[in-house]
C-alpha cells in the first residue's frame, strides 16, 4: 500500500465544511422554533399568491446559507425577515364596496389600488396604483450603520379574522419589528394607516429618518392636455393653508408643518394625511407629457420627501390615505380642508362656487340629466343677475342716444384734447349719464362668471354624463375628425365651442359694436377686440369639457334674449332722450370730486397756454 503524504489543508477544508454543515443543521433547526405562522389557514387563505421573484431561500441547504449570510451581511438583524416563509412576493387584498387593494409582502406596500365604481374614457378600471407606477418607502440607518430601504424588504402580513385591517411586520426578531398597518371602513376611499415599531430602540439610528412616496399619475381621460392642466401636488401646511406645484412641466417646492399631500389627477386623487403634522416636506413635481401622440400612458410624475422622527427611540405615525375621486361632495365630509383639493377658485370666486352655485347644482342633478342641469343652472344665473344686465344696457341707451352730440364735440375740439374731454365731461354731467355707469354692472357680473369658469371643470358629477352628441360633458365633444392636427386647435372638431363662438360674437355685435366710437390714440381697437374673444373661444375651447362651452352658448344665448326684451319691450329710447334733454336744462350740482377734476383740468389748461 503506498504511504499517502498527510495534507494538512485538506483536512482543515474537510473541517470547516462539516463545521459549516453542522451549523446551518443547528441554525435551521432552531429557526424552524422561532418563525410565528402567518395567521390561521383562514387568513392564509386570504392571502392572494403570486409568482415569487428574487427570493432569498431557495431549496438547497447550500444555496439558503449563502443567501443568509449575504443578507446578514448586508442588512444585520434586519436580515432576520429573509428567513422567514413571508419573504416571498405575495400579496394581500383589502377591499370594501368601493376601493380594493393589494398589499405586497415586499416593501409592505400598496401595489394596486382600484376604484370599483368608475371607468376611464375607454371604458378600463380606474387603477391609481398598479404595476409599478407607485412606491412608499422608509429610508434610514441602523445604529452599526447598516442602509436600510424597506421597498426591498420582505414583511410578514396578518390579516384580521373580518378581512378589514392588515398588519404588515418587518421583523428583526419574533416580538421586534417594523410595522405598516392598514384598515378599510365600509362603503369608504378613506383608510386608515399607521407606522409603528417595537423593541427598535437600540436598533434604528434616530437621524436621517426619510419617508418616500412616489407615484406616476395615470391618464383617465379623452384629452391627456387637458386632465393634466388639472393634475398637480397640493399640500396643506401651517394649520390653514394650502399651495401646489403648478401646472409646468418640472416644478419643485418645500414646507413646513404639512398636514396633508395630495397627488391629484383632475378627478381622482391620492392624498397621504397625518394625525400630527410632519416637520417639513419636500415635493417634485415632473410632466411626462412631451408629445401627446406618444406619451399616452402618464401625466405627471411626482414625488414627497418627509422626515421623520421617532418618538421614544420608535416608529409611532398615526395617518390615513385617500384613493377616490376629486369630489367636493365626498372630499368636504372629511372636515379636513380637503375641499381645497378642488380648484374653485381664490377668495369670494371660490365662495360663491361652494355657498351658492355647487348646493344649487346639486339640488338639479339630483333630479335632472347633467346637460339640462346646466342649462337651468345658467339661466336661473342670469335671471339672478338679470337687474345688473337692465342698468347695463339702460347704460348703453344713454350713450347712444348721446352719441350725436359727443362726435360733434370730437369735431369741434379735434386739436385741443383737453377742451375735448371737458366738453365731454359736462354733457355726460347735464344728461345724468356716465361711461362707468355701464361698466360697473358689467364689473359686477365677474365674480360669477369667472366662479362658474371654475366649477365647470372641477365638477365630477358631470364626468362620463352625455347630453345631444357629447359623450362625455366633462370632456370635449366630437363631431368630425381631422387627418392631421392643428397647433392649439387639436385634430377633432368640437360643436359646442363653435355655437358658443357664434353666440358671443352676435352679443358683442349688440353691445359693442352698438355704442362703437371711433377709434382714438392710445384706445384699444374694439372692432378687433370683438372678433378676437370669439377667435379664442373657437380654438382653444376646443379641448375644454364640452359642459364648459354649453354654459358659454346657454349663457350668451339668454343674454341676448334679454337684451332684445329689454329693448323692444321694455326701455324706450325716445324716452331716455327726452329725459336727458329735460336733465340738461336743469342747474347740475357738482359734487366735491367732480367739481376738483374740473378745476385741475381748467389749471392744466391754463399752464399749457402760458407754456406758448
Amino acid at each position: 500500500m503506498d504511504n499517502k503524504k498527510f495534507d494538512l489543508n485538506s483536512l482543515i477544508g474537510f473541517f470547516l465544511i462539516g463545521a459549516v454543515l453542522l451549523w446551518m443543521l443547528y441554525y435551521n433547526q432552531d429557526e424552524s422554533t422561532q418563525v410565528e405562522e402567518v395567521g390561521t389557514p383562514e387568513k392564509q387563505e386570504s392571502v392572494e399568491q403570486t409568482t415569487p421573484k428574487n427570493e432569498l431561500t431557495t431549496n438547497s441547504p447550500t444555496a439558503d446559507s449563502l443567501s443568509i449570510a449575504k443578507a446578514q451581511e448586508k442588512l444585520g438583524v434586519f436580515s432576520y425577515s429573509s428567513t422567514l416563509p413571508s419573504a416571498k412576493e405575495n400579496v394581500t387584498t383589502l377591499e370594501n364596496d368601493v376601493l380594493e387593494l393589494k398589499i405586497s409582502n415586499k416593501g409592505g406596500q400598496i401595489v394596486e389600488a382600484k376604484l370599483k365604481n368608475f371607468k376611464t374614457y375607454d371604458s378600463l378600471p380606474i387603477y391609481i396604483v398598479k404595476d409599478g407606477n407607485a412606491s412608499f418607502n422608509l429610508n434610514f440607518t441602523t445604529q452599526d450603520n447598516r442602509s436600510i430601504a424597506t421597498q426591498d424588504m420582505y414583511f410578514e402580513p396578518s390579516l384580521s379574522k373580518d378581512g378589514s385591517s392588515l398588519s404588515m411586520k418587518l421583523k428583526v426578531s419574533q416580538n421586534e419589528y417594523l410595522e405598516y398597518y392598514y384598515e378599510l371602513k365600509p362603503e369608504d376611499y378613506m383608510f386608515d394607516f399607521a407606522i409603528r415599531s417595537n423593541g427598535l430602540s437600540n436598533v434604528i439610528n434616530k437621524d436621517n429618518i426619510q419617508l418616500d412616496w412616489k407615484l406616476k399619475a395615470y391618464r383617465h381621460a379623452k384629452s391627456i392636455s387637458y386632465e393634466n392642466r388639472y393634475t398637480e401636488i397640493l399640500w396643506e401646511y401651517e394649520g390653514d393653508k394650502d399651495d401646489y406645484t403648478g401646472q409646468g412641466d418640472n416644478d419643485d417646492a418645500e414646507d413646513e408643518e404639512i398636514s396633508w399631500i395630495a397627488f391629484k389627477q383632475h378627478f381622482f386623487n391620492s392624498i397621504l394625511l397625518t394625525d400630527a403634522p410632519f416637520e417639513r416636506a419636500k415635493f417634485v413635481s415632473k410632466n411626462l407629457v412631451q408629445d401627446e401622440e406618444v406619451d399616452t400612458v402618464f401625466t405627471k410624475e411626482f414625488s414627497a420627501s418627509v422626515p421623520l422622527q421617532l418618538k421614544g427611540g420608535e416608529f409611532n405615525e398615526t395617518m390615513d390615505f385617500y384613493y377616490g375621486p376629486t369630489d367636493y361632495k365626498i372630499l368636504n365630509e372629511y372636515d379636513r380642508n380637503l375641499d381645497e383639493v378642488v380648484p374653485l377658485g381664490w377668495g369670494i370666486f371660490g365662495w360663491i362656487n361652494q355657498f351658492l352655485i355647487i348646493p344649487f347644482f346639486n339640488l338639479l342633478s339630483g333630479f335632472l340629466p347633467a346637460g339640462i342641469a346646466i342649462i337651468f343652472l345658467t339661466i336661473s344665473v342670469k335671471l339672478l343677475l338679470s337687474p345688473v344686465q337692465y342698468k347695463q344696457y339702460v347704460s348703453q341707451a344713454k350713450m347712444k342716444v348721446l352719441r350725436p352730440e359727443i362726435n360733434e364735440l370730437n369735431e369741434k375740439y379735434k386739436d385741443n384734447a383737453m377742451k375735448k374731454q371737458q366738453e365731454t365731461m359736462k354733457l355726460y354731467s347735464k344728461a345724468g349719464a356716465s361711461p362707468m355707469s355701464g361698466c360697473l354692472p358689467a364689473l359686477m357680473q365677474i365674480p360669477v362668471f369667472y366662479a362658474l369658469f371654475n366649477f365647470f371643470p372641477s365638477a365630477f358629477d358631470i364626468r362620463q354624463k352625455s347630453f345631444l352628441w357629447a359623450d362625455d360633458l366633462s370632456s370635449y365633444d366630437v363631431v368630425a375628425e381631422l387627418p392631421f392636427t392643428i397647433p392649439f386647435y387639436g385634430d377633432h372638431v368640437s360643436l359646442f365651442p363653435i355655437l358658443a363662438s357664434i353666440a358671443i360674437f352676435i352679443y358683442m355685435m349688440m353691445t359693442t359694436g352698438q355704442n362703437m366710437q371711433q377709434t382714438q390714440p392710445g384706445m384699444p381697437n374694439m372692432k378687433f377686440i370683438m372678433y378676437l374673444s370669439p377667435l379664442f373661444m373657437l380654438i382653444f375651447f376646443n379641448n375644454y369639457a364640452s359642459g364648459l362651452s354649453l354654459y358659454y352658448l346657454t349663457s350668451n344665448l339668454i343674454t341676448i334674449g334679454i337684451m332684445l326684451v329689454i329693448k323692444n319691450f321694455i326701455i324706450d329710447e325716445d324716452k331716455i332722450h327726452a329725459k336727458i334733454q329735460e336733465n340738461k336744462k336743469k342747474p347740475k350740482k357738482q359734487n366735491k370730486f367732480s367739481r376738483k377734476m374740473q378745476e385741475m383740468m381748467e389749471q392744466a389748461e391754463q399752464q399749457k397756454k402760458a407754456k406758448k
